[in-house]
């Protein structure tokens, strides 16, 4: 087990099969940490440990967060399937249950079609056997390559 630093919090090792993300950026820099499975599938999958500050006052994991978080996890499929970096055009989010502080919040999503300049995505989070959120989301492929 290690500490996150701006919590205290005692953080388990990330589950099997998932490493730390690097180069983020700043705002997933400062939000996460954040892990992801490696692989060369379509799927993409991340994950993160519910800290405190992820929360709000009533130990729940803030919906900011796991939309953010699921942001994250559609784009990362984009990537996959498509080969190229994409910024959010719309993102719809569907809360069905609540994650907490202590718990790991996993996500997957898939890339399910592209065209020239967009591509959509659709994805769960999910905590042990039950979906805390269900999204999609379009995206605008940039012009950076891999």
């Amino acid at each position: 087990m290690s500490r996150a630093p701006e919590d205290g919090q005692p953080q388990p090792a990330a589950p099997d099969g998932y490493v730390p993300a690097q180069g983020r950026g700043g705002f997933s820099t400062l939000n996460g940490p954040y892990f992801h499975r490696l692989g060369d599938g379509p799927l993409s999958e991340q994950a993160f440990f519910a800290l405190p500050r992820h929360a709000n006052g009533l130990g729940l994991v803030h919906g900011g967060m796991l939309s953010a978080f699921m942001d994250g996890v559609l784009a990362g499929a984009v990537w996959r399937g498509a080969g190229k970096t994409a910024v959010t055009i719309h993102l719809s989010i569907d809360f069905l249950h609540m994650a907490r502080v202590g718990e790991w919040v996993m996500g997957e999503a898939k890339m399910t079609r592209a065209t020239r300049e967009v591509a959509f995505a659709e994805g769960r989070a999910y905590v042990g056997g039950h979906d805390v959120v269900r999204c999609s989301g379009v995206f605008k492929l940039m012009s950076r390559d891999r």
